[in-house]
């Protein structure tokens, strides 16, 4: 009889420490990502897609593609637009993720959308590292072909309202950390140097066309090295 109320009360005391195991590890909050997730913005005429090198190189070097988010939008709308969706975009990797902030790696008038997001929407607060490559930050001329069309491309030309607005005053706020990477042989941005950032760590990565700045082995390595 002795021995059998001590086995009943070995199983109930295995049962009670799987009950109090199992309630532990429901109660445990999401795990945070290893690395700052990073959310890439594409530019006009673009889509997720064009990050599909630069994803896969941050894959080799071991992030996990878990912590990797290219998104698609309506390039022809509103860069404010844009912005606002992009802050939606933002607060759904946090959740997911379980990190607390996101770094942000944009190509060529995803720039805009983003910086809108950092300098209007409070993207500061969600973002650690800003790194534009290619970025149309302070216009380009080159856009008259498609200002009639687009809103967006009508922001995008050189001396809008749009660019007067964004670049007013500080154009790298908050804590977050700038970088702009820029080719001295870029045909899409007239001047090259409109992609200068005051304030930012601006780097010249040699004769590279607007749209292998954001494919480019060369300038993934840059870019992985500034948000490391």
């Amino acid at each position: 009889m002795q021995r059998r109320m001590r086995r009943m009360a070995t199983f109930f005391s295995a049962v009670a420490a799987a009950l109090l195991l199992s309630l532990s590890l429901s109660a445990a909050p999401a795990q945070a990502a290893t690395h700052n997730p990073v959310v890439f913005v594409h530019g006009l005429s673009s889509s997720s897609s064009s990050w599909d090198d630069w994803i896969a190189d941050f894959e080799a070097d071991g992030y996990s593609s878990s912590e990797l988010f290219a998104w698609s939008y309506d390039w022809s709308q509103s860069n404010v637009t844009t912005a606002q969706q992009l802050a939606t975009e933002v607060k759904s990797v946090l959740a997911q993720t379980g990190a607390s902030k996101v770094d942000l790696v944009v190509h060529s008038m995803g720039a805009l959308s983003a910086r809108y997001y950092l300098k209007n929407l409070g993207g500061t607060s969600y973002v650690d590292d800003f790194v534009s490559s290619a970025g149309v930050n302070h216009g380009t001329t080159v856009a008259s072909w498609c200002k009639w069309l687009y809103t967006s491309c009508a922001e995008m030309y050189t001396g809008s309202s749009f660019l007067t607005s964004l670049n007013s005053g500080d154009e790298t706020p908050g804590s977050v950390s700038y970088a702009s990477y820029w080719s001295n042989c870029d045909d899409a941005l007239t001047p090259d140097t409109t992609a200068i950032l005051s304030g930012a760590t601006n780097v010249e990565v040699g004769c590279i066309s607007h749209t292998d700045m954001n494919n480019d082995y060369g300038v993934y390595g840059q870019v992985r090295d500034f948000i490391a």
